[in-house]
C-alpha cells in the first residue's frame, strides 16, 4: 500500500476525512487516540509565557537563514531556528529565506504580476502582511544547493511547524502558501487574523511593542 492510502486508511479508521492528507485534523486525532488525557492541538504561543525549553535554541544555523532571522522579532527567532534544526533531523535542508518586509518592499512586491513584469506571489500590499511586523517567515526547501519551488518536503515541514506552535499557511483556505510561517502573538491567540493585522498596524504607528 502506497503512503496516501495507508494514510487514508488511518484517518478512516480515525473517523476523520479521509483525503489523505495528513493535516492539523487527522494529527490532532492521533493525539487523541494515543494520549487521549493530554491537551490536544498544537501548543500556541499564546498559551505560553514564554518559548517552551525546547525552542531555547541560539545554534547559528546556516548564513542565509541567520541573515533573515536576525531582523525577526525575538521572540519569533527561536521558532525559525528551530524548524531549520527540526526539518534537518528529519532529514530535510530548509533554510530561511524570507522575513522582515518594509511597508515599500511589501508593496514592490504586490505590484510584481500587477504594474510590474513577473508573477503574482502575494496578494497583500503593505500594512496587510504579516511580514511587515517581524512575526513570519518563508522556508526554501534545498536539494543540495538547489532551491525547489515545488516539493512535498513543505507539507511535511508545515506539520513540523505547527508542532512547535507556528502557524503554517499551507492551512490556509483562499490562498495556500505552503513556504510561510508566522507566530501568532500573545494578546491575539483569539483575534480573526484581519483583527490581527489591524492592531498591529496600529502598534506599528504608536511604537508600540508587537508581540507582548
Amino acid at each position: 500500500m502506497d503512503v496516501p492510502n495507508r494514510i487514508r486508511a488511518v484517518q478512516k479508521a480515525l473517523g476523520v476525512d479521509a483525503d489523505g492528507n495528513p493535516g492539523p485534523e487527522t494529527w490532532e486525532a492521533i493525539g487523541n487516540r494515543i494520549c487521549p488525557d493530554a491537551k490536544s492541538g498544537p501548543i500556541r504561543a499564546g498559551d505560553l509565557a514564554s518559548p517552551p525549553a525546547s525552542l531555547q535554541v541560539s545554534d547559528h544555523i546556516d548564513d542565509r537563514s541567520e541573515k533573515v532571522i536576525a531582523k525577526l522579532l525575538p521572540e519569533v527567532q527561536p521558532y525559525a531556528r528551530a524548524l531549520v534544526m527540526k526539518a534537518a533531523q528529519h532529514g530535510s535542508t530548509v533554510k530561511i529565506i524570507s522575513g522582515l518586509r518594509t511597508y515599500e518592499e511589501q508593496n514592490e512586491l504586490f505590484a510584481q504580476g500587477r504594474t510590474k513584469p513577473g508573477r503574482t506571489v502575494t496578494n497583500a500590499r503593505a500594512g496587510f502582511s504579516n511580514h511587515n511586523f517581524g512575526i513570519a517567515f518563508d522556508i526554501g526547501v534545498f536539494e543540495g544547493t538547489r532551491y525547489l519551488d515545488e516539493s512535498p518536503t513543505y507539507k511535511a515541514v508545515g506539520i513540523l511547524g505547527m508542532d512547535l506552535g507556528l502557524e503554517w499557511g499551507g492551512n490556509w483556505k483562499t490562498i495556500v502558501d505552503q513556504p510561510h510561517f508566522q507566530l501568532r502573538p500573545k494578546w491575539a491567540a483569539d483575534f480573526k487574523e484581519r483583527d490581527v493585522l489591524a492592531q498591529l498596524r496600529a502598534r506599528k504607528e504608536s511604537g508600540k511593542a508587537m508581540y507582548a
